[in-house]
Order: C-alpha cells, then sequence, then structure tokens
C-alpha cells in the first residue's frame, strides 16, 4: 500500500515563500510521476504542478509558472513544491499524488493520494 504525507504548509503574507513536501511510502518501485493538486474553499481541486520521478519532466499550471518549483528527490521518495512570491489566489489544501504513468495535468490518472497539507495566503 502507498502512502503519501505532506508537510510544509502554513499562513503568510502575500510575497512570502514556503516549501511544500510529500513523503512518498510503500510500493514507490511502481510510481512513475507525482504531482501537486490544489483546492481553494469553495473551488474544484485544481492542477499545481507535476514531475517525473527522474526529474526530467515537468509541468505547471499557468497561474503558477515562474513562481512555483516542483522538484524529485527519488533517493528519498520525496517531491518539494518550492512556492515563491505567493498570493491571496494561492490559499489552498496542497495535495500530493502518484501515478504509474505519466498523466500531466490530468486528475483521474493518479492513483494515491495525501491528505493534503494547509497553505494560507493573507495580509
Amino acid at each position: 500500500q502507498v502512502q503519501l504525507v505532506e508537510s510544509g504548509g502554513g499562513s503568510v503574507r502575500p510575497g512570502d515563500s514556503l516549501r511544500l513536501s510529500c513523503s512518498v511510502s510503500g510500493r514507490t518501485s511502481d510510481h512513475y510521476s507525482m504531482a501537486w493538486f490544489r483546492q481553494a474553499p469553495g473551488k474544484e481541486q485544481e492542477f499545481v504542478a507535476a514531475i517525473r520521478w527522474d526529474g526530467e519532466m515537468t509541468l505547471y499550471a499557468t497561474s503558477v509558472t515562474g513562481r512555483f518549483t516542483i522538484a524529485a528527490d527519488n533517493a528519498k521518495n520525496l517531491v518539494h513544491l518550492q512556492m515563491n512570491n505567493l498570493k491571496s489566489d494561492d490559499t489552498a489544501v496542497y495535495y500530493c499524488a502518484t501515478a504509474t504513468k505519466w498523466n500531466g495535468s490530468y486528475r483521474p490518472g493518479y492513483e494515491d493520494w495525501g491528505q493534503g497539507t494547509q497553505v494560507a495566503v493573507s495580509a
């Protein structure tokens, strides 16, 4: 069984930075890619960023391009999301997910999910 645990969320001001981490345990040998999604209050869950475990392929939502960076540490089974220049619109619960193939932003393709970590951005 696969377990994903997110960490690093918190409350910050606009313009600040946060680094989220996702620890993956279990049948990690089957995993090919990881992604971050987020869900703001009253909104549907949306794609944020994805990465192939070898780090050679990444994809970002337009809204975070240039501000967020996804990185994989496959030796430690960790995926990080560095979030810079945070905006109030980034307020959401952030979830990491894993898949056995490249799915990009295609949410149904991700098979295992973490419980989420809250990010709140306000002045």
